[in-house]
């Protein structure tokens, strides 16, 4: 989830009119991300009130298979696009999906059989966000892990001391912002917390020689031991933006976390103090403020797109210090994926291009229209093919040398 792909002999420069297209077809509405997997392509879609989740042949874009379940929407989530918002995670034989509403499907990814399926909304009292569901599952081990927004309580209606608090399906809802199935039989592993999430997507790290899974909340940053689920770590998020942006880790002790709004980045660096782990802010700053989009880390830079409402900006920002290294117009939001020294960037209104970045600014060596408004998945880079999707295609383009 560092959106890096070790793709190599990509073309240095593209033909005026972009790069070959090898296919494009229809698919329909959504922001869920491309995944690549033994020869088939994975993503979600929306028509009308239904979802679907589906498998495309990556030579041709031909549908293999498809599964369709309700999921309506509501006039918040229209506004912008009602999504489905995640992306399918695959591992062995299974492929798993979330819709915007909520529900789990477990999908034996060659057939696209249904193996089992959880409505996260129903059966752990949980909460449909404004926007809808957007944060994508991750699987550790035999456990694919999820969060469910929780529905914040009145204070008359809390339960009173040492009484426990029900879901509406009459059982007991303690502490399940964050659940385990197990991977191949749906069963429940375990559940952790009781904290109100956002949008961002878990990612997995190693740090001092403990794998531990780690969120950004709607108002905490926290790890939780990857086989239980026991909390290690925790820090406030202040002041509170949409957190939505996937975090970066550098591999050794500091994360990269943003957020828009009225919040913005900071660094935080990871600390064993006497027997425990110790998260410390190292830099607050709103000179970058990441929306809805992606960042890369480089050695000791991040680089990605930074605005919400207003103008946006690719940066680069020093992720010991948070100095500002510098700041480019010419694209609006934008999603990006890095591989051969090079990145490649989709703005939001289609515009395809290929940069080379570095402390010292950004350089286009081609750029092109291929896509139409909202472009708001990031590109899919598997070897020398890159596959895109709006609102209303998905296609795949050709970046080999060749090509170019």
């Amino acid at each position: 989830r560092n959106f890096m792909a070790d793709s190599m002999g990509l073309a240095e420069k593209w033909p005026e009119g972009g790069p070959k297209k090898l296919w494009e077809r229809d698919l329909g509405d959504g922001y869920s991300t491309i995944v690549a997997d033994d020869g088939l392509l994975y993503t979600m879609y929306r028509v009308g009130e239904d979802e679907f989740s589906v498998a495309l042949d990556a030579k041709s874009g031909k549908t293999i298979w498809e599964h369709k379940h309700p999921s309506p929407s509501t006039e918040v989530m229209n506004q912008f696009g009602p999504g489905p918002h995640t992306t399918p995670t695959v591992d062995g034989v299974f492929v798993y999906t979330i819709g915007t509403n909520g529900m789990l499907n477990a999908f034996e990814k060659k057939s696209g059989a249904v193996l089992w399926s959880h409505d996260l909304v129903k059966e752990y009292n949980g909460f449909v966000p404004d926007r809808g569901y957007g944060s994508s599952p991750i699987v550790y081990k035999d456990t694919l892990i999820v969060v469910v927004d929780r529905p914040r309580e009145d204070e008359d209606a809390k339960p009173k001391e040492g009484e426990p608090k029900k879901n509406t399906a009459g059982g007991i809802s303690e502490a399940q912002s964050i659940v385990a199935f197990n991977k191949k039989s749906g069963d429940p592993m375990w559940t952790s917390q009781d904290l109100p999430v956002g949008y961002a997507s878990p990612v997995l790290i190693k740090f001092d020689g403990q794998d531990q899974l780690v969120f950004v909340l709607q108002k905490d940053f926290i790890a939780l031991n990857a086989g239980t689920g026991e909390l290690l770590w925790r820090h406030e998020l202040k002041p509170e933006g949409a957190n939505i942006t996937t975090p970066v880790f550098d591999g050794k002790d500091t994360f990269f976390v943003s957020s828009a709004y009225d919040s913005g980045s900071r660094a935080i660096k990871l600390t064993r103090k006497d027997g425990r782990i110790v998260p410390e802010e190292l830099w607050y700053s709103r000179k970058m403020r990441v929306h809805h989009g992606n960042v890369i880390r480089l050695d000791d830079y991040v680089y990605g797109s930074s605005g919400d409402f207003g103008p946006a900006f690719f940066m680069a920002i020093n992720l010991k210090t948070g100095e500002t290294a510098w700041r480019e117009r010419g694209f609006t939001k934008a999603n990006c994926v890095h591989a051969d020294g090079k990145l490649i960037l989709l703005d939001e209104d289609g515009q395809l291009a290929l940069v080379t970045v570095d402390p010292k600014g950004m350089k286009i060596l081609s750029q092109a229209k291929v896509a139409e408004r909202n472009a708001w998945a990031a590109p899919t880079l598997v070897d020398k093919t890159l596959y895109v999707r709006d609102r209303k295609k998905i296609m795949a383009l050709d970046l080999s040398a060749a090509s170019g």
